[in-house]
């Protein structure tokens, strides 16, 4: 499947955090994305998902998100908070 170019924002303390855990497991902080998204889609379509990335911590930390998602107890915030204006 061809691949297409997204762009994203994020804090940068975020930012830092995955270049440094996408170098510490020889991936790319792309795969990172690509396997949380692909690994929601699965979960979204009822599929059965193999989690490419065997971190313990990341899948953890995709639960623990996905379950906030679920529940509500996830903390939104709007542009202007995140990025200032």
């Amino acid at each position: 499947m061809p691949k297409t170019k997204i762009n994203i924002s994020l804090d940068q303390d975020l930012a830092d955090f995955a270049k440094i855990f996408a170098a510490e497991n020889r991936i790319t902080v792309a795969d990172i994305m690509t396997q949380y998204l692909l690994t929601l889609k699965r979960k979204v379509e009822s599929q059965n998902s193999e989690t490419i990335l065997s971190h313990p911590k990341f899948q953890s930390a995709m639960e623990e998100s996905q379950n906030k998602l679920r529940n509500g107890s996830a903390n939104w915030h709007s542009y202007d908070e995140v990025f200032g204006d």
